[in-house]
């Protein structure tokens, strides 16, 4: 008990003086509804994507985890520009759970729309921040590129951030640097739910903290 309370204490003062008012998270997917009623609202690019999404998700619409990561490492792995090991299976989970707005266990399509778009636009702050062109981003320029994402953070959640999605070196490849700003931006997403009065704080219980934890 005394570790797991100064664990906690120690996460709170690492965030506590961050304004979540500062971070610019994607607007989260819409609700599902009749998929009639949302083709004939859809633009000609959405439907142009649409087709896409049923060659990749197959018969039952959705996009499993071990499906995205073969869309990721199939379509994001030829890119030459970028360094990566791979999308694993549970970095692929993560994503999954933290889009995952109806707790399926699989994307829908606007979930994955809303999460491809956003992996676009992160690809292009990778490769434009990865200034030496080594191919991945260094923890020197992991602060400007997060920023230019959308997520300005304090240099005691950049070391946790380098800790868990960096190698020895600090250096972050574009599979984990995705990973975690899909996660980044859902974890404000949800936050910024929570918080109805802009306050900046939630309270949470038990059951609630767990249920946004664990399935992430």
């Amino acid at each position: 008990m005394f570790f797991a309370r100064n664990l906690v204490k120690g996460i709170i003062d690492v965030v506590s003086n961050i304004d979540p008012a500062q971070f610019r998270s994607s607007d989260p997917p819409p609700a599902r509804g009749p998929l009639h009623f949302a083709e004939s609202r859809e633009s000609d690019e959405e439907k142009q994507f649409r087709r896409v999404f049923q060659q990749l998700a197959g018969e039952d619409m959705e996009v499993s985890p071990d499906e995205l990561m073969n869309i990721l490492n199939k379509v994001l792995g030829k890119h030459g520009g970028l360094k990566t090991d791979g999308f694993s299976i549970e970095s692929c989970k993560s994503m999954v759970a933290v889009m995952d707005s109806d707790s399926t266990g699989k994307l829908g399509f606007h979930e994955f729309k809303y999460m491809w778009n956003n992996i676009k636009k992160w690809q292009a702050v990778y490769l434009r921040y990865d200034a030496d062109r080594s191919g991945t981003i260094s923890s020197d320029e992991l602060p400007t590129a997060f920023k230019a994402a959308g997520f300005p953070l304090n240099d005691q959640l950049y070391k946790l951030i380098i800790r868990r999605y960096s190698d020895e070196h600090g250096n972050m490849d574009f599979d984990n640097f995705i990973g975690c700003l899909v996660r980044l931006d859902a974890m404000c997403r949800a936050f910024k739910t929570l918080d109805q009065n802009n306050k900046g704080t939630i309270d949470l219980d038990i059951k609630e903290w767990l249920q946004l934890t664990m399935y992430s």
